[in-house]
């Protein structure tokens, strides 16, 4: 056995007590934020054929328009996902996680957590505590890892039944949160040593985790462990038969993976596995799936491998030669900045901004060599690695790299990206240890809200006194077009949502053109609240600051109305959406 290293989440799931609202992002009907990029790899940039307007010196105006005759990418409904740590086992926080079984009743409310994945509305929930089954004590376990669980949005909402909010006291939260401050002290130890201890997953930490999916309408995808191997390196799948035929004796609907960063075994094993032997192991995988009716036909998917390096490509090369065709998605994972090194300056640069892109093109170039067309997954991002760094990736200013992703990852055509992580003990999540929002929950529940899964193409021009007009644009002004998302029923359909990140120390503005020209926009600034500046853990919204109304009700994200042509004025180092609505766009009027 070993570590679980990660559970991943396509919707945005609390865990224990956090507030209501917090899950409001697992709701798989709110359509995944895609973009068109503008920097390097951004499409069409011909400059509009327009005259300087009057009153315009020395300032920068930029003109913008959208093609709304077709996208340029389609992603997937589920293109944001989430990574929840499985240090939850470890320090006590799956108990709190899933919700109590109970016998159907007429409208039963679901837990608090569970209710945001069920919302389609604009409301986020609040985690609500579980106890596990007792029909789940006295099961075997199964040792598991590296690979988390992935928990996708995919599951028909309005068909679970039976849950119920199991209620814990306030002094076993405050506990709780004792025990899993101590847990951080020794998984950050073993992170900096790498030496780690194992984890084993039980059968009835498993029912918790698959009850908490299934009564927040979450899909999970469970990574076996890829470690357990006999004297000739092949993978030893005795330990995974025992799990498969358990979760399908529950009736359990999984998708499944094996292992995690593959290429990095010899530093946890003392051997290393090559690209050719894991491809065996998968191929060995799909084999026991298909020997078993209710995962026949179950999704499969890796290797996920580290940041394409050399060797690491070569990794992959030996894989998609065996196994290309055995998986339904190739996987790698990516994370920008060393936790330990890491300073607010560095989140600022487009040059660290841009690292992501040569990536996508090197994994993309290997899977197009052996199956052209199949599907890419980055399964693991985020903004700092070991652990993350405190009031930084945590911060207001990470949102630049996170917000950033999305749109690379969309326009150059990335099917899914799960964000590292929802809850853990490093500094990388969503929501703190009380369950309070951070920035970049605020910033991924917008884009749950607005951004649908249909990327278009910008067309941008700018006008100033000094050469090189397209220069101010191209690298600290990035600018996004998405269909708005389907579910939104505040926007009809044929409306456009941009977003924009101005990484300038001044304000830009943006004058709308061609077909947006003298429509209404709504908009939604997000920008630092409070005397820390970038460095906050706090955002507000148009001017208002976000926090919970209460344990159970998110606040109402309003936006400011901007009349028909008005400039759209980009304050500096800030983040925001913009909906152009009534655009009656083509490629926006069906799904």
């Amino acid at each position: 056995s070993e570590l679980i290293r990660g559970f991943l989440l396509s919707g945005m799931p609390c865990p224990s007590s956090c507030p209501p609202g917090l899950l409001a992002l697992m709701a798989p009907g709110l359509a995944l934020i895609a973009t068109f990029s503008l920097p390097s790899q951004a499409g069409d940039r011909r400059a509009l054929p327009v005259e300087k307007p009057p009153g315009v010196k020395g300032r920068t105006l930029i003109l913008l328009d959208v093609n709304t005759k077709s996208p340029v990418r389609i992603i997937s409904e589920n293109f944001l996902s989430l990574q929840l740590d499985p240090s939850i086992i470890h320090d006590g926080w799956l108990d709190f996680l899933s919700p109590e079984r109970a016998a159907p009743a007429a409208e039963e409310p679901l837990p608090q957590l569970q209710a945001g994945a069920r919302d389609r509305s604009p409301g986020m929930p609040v985690h609500a505590p579980s106890r596990a089954s007792p029909a789940a004590l006295g099961s075997p376990a199964f040792p598991q890892g590296p690979r988390p669980y992935i928990v996708r949005s995919d599951i028909a909402l309005d068909k679970q039944k039976g849950c119920k909010i199991a209620q814990h006291p306030d002094i076993m939260l405050e506990l709780q949160r004792e025990k899993a401050a101590q847990m951080h002290l020794v998984l950050l130890k073993e992170q900096f040593s790498n030496t780690y201890s194992n984890l084993t997953l039980t059968a009835r930490s498993l029912d918790k985790l698959y009850n908490f999916a299934d009564c927040s309408g979450l899909h999970l995808i469970f990574a076996l462990n890829a470690l357990r191997r006999n004297p000739n390196n092949s993978w030893n799948s005795s330990n995974a038969l025992s799990l498969l035929k358990y979760s399908a004796s529950k009736k359990y609907n999984i998708s499944w993976e094996l292992g995690n960063e593959p290429n990095n075994y010899r530093t946890l094993i003392g051997r290393s596995v090559n690209g050719s032997q894991l491809g065996k192991d998968y191929t060995q995988l799909r084999s026991l799936l298909q020997l078993i009716r209710t995962y026949s036909r179950a999704h499969l998917y890796g290797p996920n491998i580290g940041r394409p390096r050399k060797n690491v490509i070569a990794f992959l090369e030996g894989f998609m030669k065996v196994a290309g065709r055995t998986v339904d998605a190739v996987t790698w994972q990516h994370y920008y900045i060393d936790g330990r090194v890491a300073k607010v300056t560095d989140f600022l640069k487009t040059r660290l901004l841009d690292t992501l892109s040569d990536q996508i093109r090197k994994i993309q170039k290997v899977v197009n060599t052996y199956t052209p067309g199949k599907k890419i997954w980055l399964e693991g991002v985020g903004m700092t690695s070991a652990g993350g760094m405190n009031n930084l990736s945590d911060s207001y200013a990470a949102g630049f790299l996170w917000l950033n992703t999305l749109g690379l990852l969309a326009s150059q055509g990335i099917d899914v990206v799960v964000r590292h992580s929802f809850l853990d003990h490093g500094h990388n999540h969503l929501v703190d240890q009380n369950f309070n929002p951070l920035p970049d929950y605020w910033l991924s529940l917008l884009y749950k809200r607005l951004i649908g899964p249909k990327v278009l193409a910008i067309h941008v021009a700018g006008l100033q006194r000094k050469p090189r007009p397209g220069r101010v644009i191209r690298d600290k002004l990035r600018i996004y077009a998405h269909c708005t998302s389907y579910h939104n029923h505040n926007y009809v359909r044929g409306s456009i949502t941009l977003y924009i990140i101005n990484l300038h120390r001044s304000r830009k503005k943006i004058k709308l053109a061609g077909t947006l020209r003298d429509k209404i926009v709504h908009q939604y600034l997000l920008q630092p609240y409070g005397k820390d500046g970038l460095h906050s853990k706090s955002v507000q919204l148009n001017g208002q600051p976000l926090a919970m109304v209460d344990d159970g009700t998110l606040p109402e994200l309003k936006p400011r109305p901007l009349r028909a042509g008005r400039t759209l004025v980009i304050p500096p180092l800030t983040m925001s959406f913009y909906v152009v609505k009534n655009v009656n766009a083509l490629a926006c009027r069906y799904r």
